[in-house]
């Protein structure tokens, strides 16, 4: 969790080599290796260990997500579904059904979901994965006043366990605007690693950012690898290093001397080299949080592509209240906080395309869902990557991909999703309400 998975899976190997057998330390390399993209590995390990432990619930769990990323879906389904036998009280494998999307609940899981949650001793973790099961099982049963509910719960739950400060994230981008301006970047040109390998998709959750990887990742100059966490992992280095100093990041990441800019640069590249699986000159870093380090990675990849992947603000931030994150989304379990979140997203974004017009692409979800080959083109113009037709079948590649939407970007572009959140449109008015001119104004930004 540290995001050192090379020098984890270094450790692991030296476990195992003086006990190769210890099922906790193969399924602990299982892990590394499913972060590491390294499925078929790792998918080998849980069977082994399935084989010899069959009753361990959480080891089908595991074996499910492997099965679900490399595109196993009937394969994930039959785990999952094993983890719910042998106890039907654990609510992360009905979630985990449920997060397939394109899954759908018969009566009888309704029933024994129902039942469990009706259980007055289930652990709170169980319930709230219960809660957001049902919420789309429901959902897809047009049962939109329960469905709502369940997805009320679940998030009041989860908001307890992890709670969010919406005036941080607007603190942040507020000194994000004042460091990050036109004279900023003047000052400093010619900084920065020249690398142009990577290609940012920034943005909120659910916005069709994993739809745009997959398109990207469809040309064969474009290796799609996963959300990667290390522009996250440079920041927090830099804000640690300003508290010791008694200064903010901002005030840390101003300081740095053009040597250091390009360090921090070519430390991104070395540190994600091992995503990397094929020779293609490009690579796709499709973590949405980096929206709010923009302008750090600006600063030390200037050649780097920046792509904004935009959804309806009811829309997307509805579709991140229904999901359930593991973890590091603390601000989707409470429509106000979501509301904020994308207000100061969209703020920060018409920030740049002020001082820095050009440098990052928008793409509206709905217009690539409507006029899809005009969309891709552009996308494909703005990456500098010549057309072709094989991004127009993103739907055809067999790639791992490790997001909620993984079932959903197997098939072609589907119209349904759209408006899928009018259905709740009674329980969205403190939404609206945060969302203010955000909302009026899209796609344009307010004042645009």
């Amino acid at each position: 969790r540290a995001n050192k998975s090379a020098e984890a899976l270094a450790e692991v190997e030296r476990l195992l080599a003086a006990d190769a057998r210890n099922p906790s330390h193969r399924g602990l390399k299982a892990a590394i290796l499913s972060r590491l993209g390294e499925y078929d590995e790792a998918i080998g390990l849980y069977e082994g260990l399935l084989a010899e432990y069959p009753d361990q619930v959480k080891l089908w769990l595991s074996y499910g997500h492997a099965l679900k990323t490399a595109g196993r879906q009937a394969d994930s389904i039959e785990a999952y579904r094993k983890c719910t036998s042998l106890a039907p009280a654990y609510g992360e494998a009905w979630w985990s059904l449920a997060n397939l999307k394109t899954f759908q609940f018969d009566a009888d899981d309704l029933a024994t979901m129902r039942a469990q949650l009706a259980r007055p001793n289930l652990a709170d973790d169980d319930r709230l994965h219960l809660d957001f099961a049902l919420g789309k099982a429901l959902e897809d049963a047009a049962e939109y006043p329960e469905s709502f509910r369940h997805y009320a719960a679940g998030n009041a739950l989860r908001l307890k366990s992890t709670p969010y400060a919406a005036s941080d994230t607007t603190l942040r981008v507020r000194r994000a605007r004042e460091t990050f301006t036109a004279d900023f970047y003047a000052a400093r040109e010619g900084w920065g690693c020249p690398s142009a390998d990577p290609i940012f998709i920034v943005g909120l959750p659910r916005s069709g950012s994993t739809l745009l990887e997959q398109i990207l990742a469809s040309h064969p100059l474009v290796e799609g690898t996963m959300e990667l966490p290390d522009i996250i992992s440079l920041v927090r280095q830099l804000r640690s290093r300003g508290r010791e100093e008694g200064e903010t990041y901002h005030d840390e990441l101003a300081s740095l001397s053009a040597d250091e800019v390009r360090a921090f640069g070519e430390e991104y590249l070395a540190r994600t080299r091992i995503q990397r699986k094929t020779d293609r000159p490009y690579f796709i870093d499709k973590m949405p949080n980096n929206w709010a380090h923009a302008g750090f990675i600006r600063l030390i990849l200037p050649n780097a592509k920046i792509i904004d992947a935009r959804r309806h603000p009811l829309a997307c931030c509805f579709s991140n209240f229904k999901q359930h994150f593991a973890r590091g989304q603390n601000f989707t379990y409470s429509l106000e906080d979501i509301g904020r979140y994308y207000r100061d997203y969209v703020e920060l974004m018409g920030h740049f395309d002020a001082v820095a017009p050009g440098a990052i692409h928008r793409v509206i979800y709905e217009r690539m869902v409507d006029d899809t080959e005009a969309e891709v083109r552009a996308l494909l113009d703005h990456c500098g990557l010549p057309f072709d037709p094989a991004c127009l079948r993103f739907y055809e590649n067999d790639r791992a991909v490790r997001t909620a939407s993984s079932e959903q970007v197997r098939r072609p572009i589907f119209r349904e999703g759209v408006d899928q959140w009018r259905h709740y449109n009674d329980w969205l008015d403190p939404l609206r309400s945060v969302l203010g001119p955000v909302l009026v104004n899209y796609p344009a930004a307010p004042g645009v």
